[in-house]
């Protein structure tokens, strides 16, 4: 009768080192970040995003549809559990009197289990906002303000990133 010999490699049976380094610990945590308005803390900050868009042109190749970059739009949205009124009626005033006010934002991710305790930090500047909610509420919640914004990509520059 012919038995197989069992072998053992280690290497079979062991973890690639990225699988040990980007444990689920390592995923970052938006409780951790924070927002700059002009400076100043937005302490009340609920959620943040800011995204860069392509504008596209179709570029016909041969029998194929390619694209091609035209321009990019920056648009986000700031989400706030109201505490203080945030500079809504200045904004209405300034808008009033005709003035296109403009701002800078600070975003900054800064979990403590992020790999190599790196951070990641985001500076966007002109930015300008596209809606004002002069008022809302409902019984029995607690009031938020979704404050949505544009801005010049070409004014994003990241700080600081987790690579």
């Amino acid at each position: 009768m012919n038995k197989d010999k069992f072998t053992f490699d280690l290497q079979t049976f062991a973890r690639a080192a990225e699988d040990v380094k980007f444990r689920g610990r390592r995923r970052w945590n938006g409780s951790h970040g924070k927002l700059w308005l002009d400076g100043e803390l937005v302490f009340e900050i609920e959620s943040f995003e800011a995204s860069v868009d392509s504008q596209r042109e179709d570029v016909i190749i041969g029998n194929s549809v390619d694209s091609k970059v035209t321009a990019l739009k920056g648009e986000g949205t700031i989400k706030i559990k109201n505490v203080i009124n945030r500079n809504h009626r200045k904004l209405l005033e300034e808008w009033s009197a005709g003035h296109d006010p403009r701002t800078t934002l600070i975003g900054l991710l800064d979990d403590p289990d992020a790999v190599d305790g790196q951070k990641e930090r985001i500076t966007i500047d002109n930015v300008w906002f596209t809606k004002i909610p002069l008022m809302n509420f409902e019984k029995g919640k607690v009031v938020e303000t979704e404050l949505p914004f544009g801005f010049t990509p070409e004014d994003a520059q990241f700080m600081e990133s987790i690579d």
